[in-house]
């Protein structure tokens, strides 16, 4: 593992920083956002299922195992930049 300097160190501080948050920000979005409109959504039909059941149900799960895929392929990233991958 690289060692790096104080400003290396704060960069890569600040893009991990800013992937968590943005992580953070969708999972609310996908956890509590969509589901205070599943009423106005159940008018929205989905193979015969609201579309506030359906976004309830698998939507946000879905959303949810990206969210996570999508973290690690970023920070994946952000460590190869930065010459502290773990590969």
């Amino acid at each position: 593992m690289a060692e790096l300097t104080p400003s290396q160190r704060e960069a890569y501080w600040s893009k991990t920083s800013r992937l968590m948050w943005t992580i953070m920000v969708l999972w609310f979005v996908f956890g509590f956002g969509i589901h205070l409109f599943a009423v106005p959504l159940n008018s929205v039909s989905i193979f015969g299922f609201p579309l506030g059941f359906y976004m309830a149900a698998q939507g946000s799960l879905i959303a949810f195992v990206v969210l996570c895929f999508w973290n690690a392929r970023a920070q994946n990233k952000i460590d190869q930049e930065f010459g502290v991958s773990e590969d």
